[in-house]
């Protein structure tokens, strides 16, 4: 089987948790260089994960003849610039959430990229979650009807960091909502296939002291007239959270209990109700059986990793193109825009 030849672009954090973990897995892939800040840093990837090449300047990395592609899991405030490098020295691009600090910088990203003739997607890898893609099959067949509101809650506990990039507007873009919401904003467009053309947001600093909100909620309207809303917090215990993902529709509703996050887990229930029937004044609910509905559980970062090796190699269809994740930055700056103004703002 033909592999791609990745490189790792800050190569911490998540990428060490989660993404090259992945990719170790993944069938179609060799991690060949991985990139952090310092030597030392750097040196000791290389020695975890018997790394070929280790860089602490991502030129190096780039210019690296045994690269093919490169995963950017840099801060935000990096992400254009060494995407437009890794362009110019020809390389497919996969690159963390959010694409750049603004929706404009993301739109040039992408244009920068496409007239290089550099594949580029974006790092939503909650798309390859097996119960997102069961709620998504099951809206598609219609088995809960048209959808009429959604709601996604998702949060961690994040404390004053000296230091943090993500608790600083100039280097994140923003907090909660930036770094968390955006997952479910873009699940919620994903499974229901409908786009977000209202915004109302509300957000705040209840907690710490960073100047980036800890808390956050928005209304978003979809093209079909669905209000969904999605609460986003980086000040919610860990152990008290409750990640949530739910849709409710004309003949049933979908209840995704802890689906989302970086691992693919947590159980899903579906109610399918068909004829509903007429009008009940006494209101007397009768709770139809609900069914549980399986999954095949698996790694959702080796499934986003394969998937993009198989758009380089085969010519296979991107899975989270990169504009998706440029207009999702563009409905949470329209939140904060909402929250700012004290008005609902409209989308194209």
């Amino acid at each position: 089987m033909k592999k791609l030849r990745w490189g790792v672009i800050g190569a911490g954090g998540i990428a060490d948790r989660r993404t090259i973990p992945g990719l170790l897995l993944a069938k179609n892939a060799e991690l060949t260089a991985i990139m952090e800040v310092t030597d030392d840093f750097s040196q000791r990837l290389r020695q975890k994960y018997s790394v070929p090449h280790a860089y602490s300047d991502e030129y190096e990395l780039l210019k690296d003849a045994e690269v093919d592609a490169v995963y950017i899991a840099s801060p935000v405030e990096m992400h254009a610039k060494q995407a437009m490098a890794a362009a110019d020295f020809g390389k497919h691009i996969l690159v963390e959430k959010p694409l750049a600090l603004t929706s404009a910088e993301g739109d040039r990203v992408v244009e920068y990229c496409k007239s290089k003739k550099v594949l580029l997607a974006a790092g939503l890898m909650m798309r390859f979650g097996s119960y997102v893609n069961a709620m998504k099959a099951a809206i598609a067949a219609g088995k809960i009807g048209d959808v009429i509101t959604g709601y996604a809650q998702f949060t961690c506990w994040y404390p004053d960091i000296e230091g943090a990039w993500r608790q600083s507007k100039s280097t994140a873009g923003g907090g909660a909502l930036m770094d968390m919401g955006v997952h479910c904003i873009d699940l919620i467009q994903y499974i229901t296939g409908g786009k977000v053309r209202q915004v109302a947001g509300l957000h705040s600093t209840m907690t710490f002291n960073y100047d980036v909100e800890d808390s956050s909620s928005i209304m978003l309207r979809l093209d079909n007239g669905a209000i969904c809303v999605v609460q986003s917090n980086f000040n919610i215990p860990d152990d008290a959270a409750k990640w949530r993902l739910e849709f409710f529709g004309t003949k049933g509703r979908l209840l995704g209990d802890m689906i989302i996050g970086q691992v693919d887990g947590g159980s899903l229930e579906g109610m399918f109700m068909g004829e509903v029937g007429g009008y009940d004044a006494a209101q007397e609910k009768k709770e139809s059986e609900a069914v549980i509905i399986s999954a095949e559980l698996g790694n959702m970062y080796q499934r986003e990793i394969e998937s993009f090796g198989d758009s380089v190699l085969y010519g296979a269809k991107i899975a989270v193109p990169a504009l998706d994740a440029v207009q999702v930055q563009r409905v949470i700056e329209a939140a904060y825009l909402s929250n700012d103004k004290k008005i609902i703002v409209d989308l194209e």
